[in-house]
């Protein structure tokens, strides 16, 4: 994990806040019981499961990455952060997931340095909760006119929100039990729910001295020329959440959740600042997960993404993307039976 510390300064009175906030969710996700920091995820409960034959140990590796871009009629460009992938280790048992991963770094490339914590937590039956914190620093810049790629260590990215979803129905399986290769036989062959929610999210963006390089803002105007962005939103979402039994010991499960919202914007530029016009803000969040059960061992592949997508006007587009896998392998751990 790496947090940034801030200097004093009217300009980070913002990001001080946002790391206040930040501090809150954290906070507010060990409350709820959905933790994900390195990574640490899934807490349906913190009961202690005390058969042994819930237990299993695993190995994994994840994909995790922030990206957004800015685009008008004719360009586009984007920013990654590098070293995007990690391995780890965890336990598991039908309460409980823990995985603790180690970020693997390209000496050849420069790092991205960057805090992500993400949980998803299914509460009471009927309450689907997502909450995830990024704060990121170093992305590379690539574009869609050809110009160099280059990593720019002066551009930093905060995303901190929440999703909620109320089911219509009992939520009849637990993501514990399905990433950790459990099988209940009490669960449905096929659970299709749908719901209604809300969502909120802070989304930043900054860069010294801008967003766009020499090399790159003459293919923009002005407005696309950003120091400093920053946004609060909130909003209503529909979806639903799906569970598969299938043939062969495999478990699958699929959740889309469209949303619609508005968000307040402030645009910095170098010697100037405005505030977009249009509020809207829209998004998309599906979530596709497999598993797959041979006597005491299991494989648990799942994929999810956040895209969401708004207007900084004089023909500008922002885009964020959220996006995390992760296949673990686990062994379950068998009582010695008695001869």
């Amino acid at each position: 994990m790496n947090l940034i510390i801030y200097h004093l300064s009217k300009q980070n009175i913002f990001k001080k806040s946002l790391i206040v906030k930040l501090f809150l969710l954290v906070a507010f996700c060990f409350s709820c019981i959905s933790i994900h920091a390195q990574d640490v995820d899934d807490l349906d409960s913190l009961l202690i499961d005390r058969d042994i034959e819930n237990y299993s140990i695993r190995i994994f590796s994840n994909y995790k990455v922030n990206k957004f871009s800015i685009k008008d009629d004719n360009s586009k460009v984007k920013f990654v952060p590098n070293n995007r992938y990690g391995i780890g280790v965890g336990f598991a048992n039908t309460k409980v997931i823990v995985d603790v991963a180690f970020n693997i770094k390209n000496k050849n490339k420069e790092e991205t340095k960057k805090f992500d914590l993400q949980g998803t937590t299914i509460l009471k039956d009927q309450h689907y909760v997502n909450i995830y914190a990024q704060t990121y620093r170093g992305f590379t810049a690539k574009n869609s006119f050809d110009e160099p790629t280059v990593f720019r260590n002066d551009i930093r990215s905060v995303s901190i929100g929440f999703n909620y979803l109320y089911t219509l129905d009992e939520i009849e399986f637990s993501y514990s039990l399905l990433k950790a290769g459990f099988a209940d036989k009490r669960h449905q062959n096929i659970f299709i729910t749908g719901g209604l929610g809300v969502f909120s999210s802070i989304d930043y963006f900054s860069a010294k001295p801008t967003i766009l390089s020499e090399s790159t803002s003459p293919y923009f105007n002005e407005q696309a020329n950003i120091k400093r962005y920053q946004g609060l939103t909130a909003g209503v979402l529909a979806g639903f959440i799906s569970y598969f039994k299938l043939p062969e010991n495999i478990t699958a499960t699929l959740n889309v959740m469209p949303g619609i919202g508005v968000m307040n914007k402030k645009i910095t530029l170098q010697e100037d600042s405005f505030r977009p016009s249009n509020p809207m803000v829209y998004k998309l969040d599906f979530l596709l997960g497999l598993g797959y059960n041979y006597e005491q061992f299991y494989v648990s592949l799942t994929y999810s993404n956040g895209l969401y997508s708004t207007s900084f006007d004089y023909d500008n587009s922002y885009n964020l993307n959220l996006t995390k896998a992760k296949l673990a392998i686990g062994y379950r751990f068998q009582r010695k039976r008695s001869r």
